[in-house]
């Protein structure tokens, strides 16, 4: 099959990955930097809101910057060297891992932060389980050079021992803490030396070629002698840097580094636009889409509502597949059945959005949302495909919220209608009072959805404790199952936001025995955002 030559040159330039980490491993400062050295941004913000007036580009929402952590994933596109790079940050803490879950279908490859102080942690493990799923590949910085850490060689034993992948060191630091000087480039054998502690980018660093080089003993008398005993012993040790296994998921180079500091993260860059994989075929259910092909498909992974409070509005963020957008196109929206126009569509930087004439595979956009599209939609020029979608899972924490006016009822319902599609929560309806419960993997996102509902929709809501231990979605055999079912068990029924039908249970030992009794209905622990269930 031939595909059209401005198409393919286009997708060839296309880099969209993931930056993934446990909480305060330092990712969203390396985004900054990112963007700081792509030229996306002239002066690097800071995560740390109470300690400065600037914020980080990529945490935009009101409680990001005054807890300093990201609780949303943001898209960032920036052109560098002659590529188009797609970047998006994800939220580091548990609580919203469903959000950064998400991200991870969107992307081609990712870049794993690990705190040199603490080695791989806990939200490190579950996010590369994730990428080994799709087999994802992975680009790992050991962040954090600058500070008191444990011993490069150290962190790279247990990175392969826990996470169960091979390394390629391939750049190596020059001391740590008060006596870090920068990073080695093992490929190239040299040193180029950057100003520490920069909020702008120089690119007048000094370029020192060679491991034998007089001038590291000049600059670096205390460090040289290790540095050089280190890379000596690396490079008779380690496995060299293979792209074959790299692609394939099995192997991640690694790059040591200060994102505070900038050392390192112009090799991060450079190792993206040089290794990591352009858009790849993506699998449609009923065949492989080739990124290259001249109709256009993608599908919606994320909806955020009111990134512009003034305008109330809702995005859905949407991957492009292949083909090409081109302004006021129409689509075929499979899930409803109904052919809609794509207009106004707008790139990111973070909550900043430009008007888009052009997108093709790779590329993230954002659609104007009026309630037509969910997560897990797929949009094609007329084909039925349907994009793989990333599942809920059963909420382990419960809430029954109203509000403290009860003349803002309505208002609550439309905002835990539209924070409960774009994922931020689960939100359920009783069957039998026409309560709204919400559902959550961490307490966090109770606090988030607090702040949000007050903030963006005005409402000031009570959230009082239920008692529920866990969630299931049914499915069942036929009709008379299903309304024997609900006739019995009507006071544990819901409906999700999709209009599922969900078993709540006060304890696990309810869960069991109800399980047991209706054995042909299934019980399902998540479901695949948008689906909507077949019911008998």
């Amino acid at each position: 099959m031939s595909f059209p030559p401005d198409l393919v040159r286009d997708v060839a330039r296309r880099r969209t990955f993931a930056i993934i980490s446990h909480p305060d491993a330092g990712k969203t400062t390396l985004t900054e930097k990112l963007l700081l050295f792509g030229g996306a941004i002239q002066m690097a913000g800071t995560v740390k809101a109470r300690k400065s007036s600037r914020h980080a580009t990529s945490d935009w929402m009101e409680i990001e910057k005054q807890r300093g952590i990201s609780v949303t994933s943001s898209v960032m596109q920036f052109a560098y060297a002659g590529h188009t790079i797609n970047l998006l940050d994800t939220p580091g803490h548990e609580d919203f891992s469903e959000d950064t879950y998400r991200v991870l279908t969107a992307v081609d490859a990712a870049v794993m932060v690990i705190d040199a102080a603490k080695g791989v942690e806990a939200q490190t493990i579950k996010l590369l389980e994730v990428c080994r799923l799709r087999a994802t590949p992975i680009i790992t910085f050991v962040n954090k050079m600058d500070r008191e850490v444990r011993e490069p060689v150290a962190l790279l034993e247990e990175i392969e021992s826990v996470l169960n992948i091979d390394c390629a060191p391939i750049t190596w630091p020059i001391g740590m803490g008060k006596r870090f000087q920068g990073v080695f480039d093992l490929r190239q054998d040299r040193l180029v030396r950057f100003t520490p502690g920069e909020e702008r980018v120089r690119d007048d660093g000094e370029l020192i070629e060679g491991l034998g080089n007089p001038r590291l003993d000049e600059l670096f008398p205390e460090e040289t002698a290790a540095l050089r005993h280190d890379v000596e012993l690396i490079r008779s040790a380690s496995s060299p840097f293979d792209l074959e296994s790299f692609l394939a998921g099995q192997q991640s180079p690694v790059f040591f580094g200060s994102g505070i500091n900038n050392f390192g993260v112009r090799e991060i860059l450079q190792a993206l636009v040089e290794w990591a994989p352009p858009p790849q075929p993506r699998d449609g259910s009923s065949r492989m889409v080739a990124p290259a092909e001249q109709a256009f498909t993608g599908f919606v992974f994320k909806i955020q509502a009111n990134m512009d409070p003034r305008h109330r509005d809702r995005i859905a963020f949407f991957r492009v597949c292949s083909g090409r957008y081109q302004p006021a196109m129409k689509v075929r929206h499979l899930r409803i059945g109904r052919e809609m126009k794509l207009g106004n569509v707008i790139t990111f930087m973070a909550n900043e959005r430009v008007a888009s004439d052009d997108a093709v595979a790779g590329d993230i956009i954002g659609i104007h949302n009026h309630g037509q599209l969910q997560i897990g939609d797929t949009l094609t020029e007329g084909e039925a495909l349907a994009f793989k979608g990333i599942p809920y899972f059963a909420p382990e924490l419960f809430r029954v919220t109203r509000p403290r006016d009860p003349f803002k009822a309505k208002q609550l319902q439309k905002g835990l209608q539209e924070l409960g599609e774009e994922g931020a929560i689960q939100v359920f309806e009783r069957a039998w009072n026409n309560t709204l419960l919400l559902g959550a993997v961490g307490e966090l996102q109770f606090d988030v959805v607090a702040d949000r509902l007050a903030r963006e929709y005005k409402v000031d809501a009570l959230y009082d404790a239920a008692n529920i231990a866990t969630a299931r979605w049914l499915t069942f055999p036929d009709a008379a199952t299903h309304r024997n079912f609900e006739n019995e068990t009507s006071a544990s029924m819901a409906t999700d936001v999709d209009g599922n039908p969900v078993f709540l249970a006060a304890n696990k030992y309810i869960l069991q025995v109800t399980m047991e009794r209706w054995a042909k209905v299934g019980f399902h622990t998540t479901r695949e955002h948008g689906q909507r269930l077949v019911q008998g």
